[in-house]
Parts: C-alpha cells; sequence; structure tokens
C-alpha cells in the first residue's frame, strides 16, 4: 500500500529540515573551531583506512591538534568570517584539515604523517590568517612547538643560575679544602 501523498511531502519536508539543522550546527562547530585555531592545514587523504586515519587522529590529539574529514561546502561556509576565509580555494577534492592552538603542532604532525604514508598529501594552509602554500606548512613544521620553546628557555634560565650557584659554591669549598689541609698539617706535626 502507497504512502499518502501529503505524507510522503510531510516527511521530505521534515528530512530536509532535520538535514539543515544538521548542517547548520557542523558549519557552526566547524567555524568555532576555526577561530579557535592558531594554525590550519589543508590536507587530501585519499584512501586512508581506518586504522591509518584512527592512527593520525590519536597523534593529533597527542599533539594538541585535531584533524577532521570534512565536506567542501560545509568547510567553505564555515571559513566565512573568520581569518581563514583565504582557505576557501584549498578546499577541492578529498579534504580533511588540521587545526590547532599551537602555531607548530598540526603542521609538525601532518607532515611527518605524510613523510610515511603517501595516502595523506599537504595541500596549505594558514597561521594566524596568513595563507601558507605546502612548502610554507613544511617550513613550518620545522619550527619547534611552543612546548620546546619553553623547554629551551627553561633550560636557559637554568644554566646561568647553575653557574652561579658553583661559582658561589666553588670559593667555599676551596676555604674549606685550604682549613682541612691545614687541620691534618697540624695535626701531623
Amino acid at each position: 500500500m502507497a504512502c499518502p501523498t501529503g505524507y510522503k511531502i510531510l516527511n521530505e519536508e521534515w528530512r530536509l529540515s532535520v538535514n539543515r539543522t544538521e548542517k547548520a550546527e557542523l558549519i557552526e562547530t566547524l567555524q568555532a573551531t576555526f577561530n579557535a585555531s592558531t594554525t590550519i592545514v589543508v590536507t587530501h587523504q585519499v584512501g586512508l583506512t581506518v586504522a591509518e586515519s584512527g592512527e593520525l587522529r590519536l597523534k593529533m590529539r597527542e599533539a594538541g591538534a585535531g584533524f577532521k574529514v570534512t565536506k567542501n561546502r560545509i568547510a567553505k561556509l564555515a571559513l566565512k568570517d573568520t581569518r581563514y576565509e583565504d582557505l576557501d580555494s584549498l578546499f577541492t577534492g578529498p579534504t580533511a584539515i588540521g587545526t590547532s592552538q599551537d602555531p607548530v603542532a598540526a603542521a609538525k604532525t601532518l607532515v611527518e604523517f605524510a613523510k610515511t604514508n603517501t595516502k595523506l598529501t599537504i595541500i596549505g594552509g594558514s597561521i594566524d590568517g596568513k595563507v601558507l602554500d605546502k612548502s610554507g606548512v613544511e617550513a613550518l613544521a620545522k619550527l619547534p612547538s611552543l612546548d620546546e620553546l619553553r623547554g629551551k628557555l627553561v633550560g636557559l634560565l637554568q644554566a646561568p643560575a647553575g653557574k652561579l650557584a658553583r661559582v658561589a659554591q666553588a670559593p667555599a669549598g676551596k676555604l674549606a679544602r685550604v682549613i682541612k689541609a691545614r687541620e691534618d698539617q697540624l695535626q701531623s706535626s
């Protein structure tokens, strides 16, 4: 028995409205991700297995970054009114994006993964709205991350303090050895 025509139309309208609502939510979520990110890396991924995709997502999370496969139309709509609006021309083909608040994390992780897996190709990206081509993203990936820079800075700050402590202790140590030597000398005579 066929459904009444009115029911079919109503059902189709309901499906479309849910679909539109879902798309609006996706766009809003993606736009919030773009606004919260310092760096966006656009990639093409063709034929990544579920395991490879899972491995990449895990590496991205460990680096403090995110990785999302998205429809180009939704990504282009989400880019509007963000500082990354100029990236819309990169969204063609099988696109996925890496995002991070750390200026280097997404680029570093995706470039390293792409070196070992030819199914992922870096297309371009942006750092704070400045569009980067593939070589720009690769150059960005070679820079130290914020955590690495912090570690180096702490090391640089601790090195002078350590040297100062050793220098300050050296005269006291020498004086103690001289006194001990003199005491030994007096006891032996």
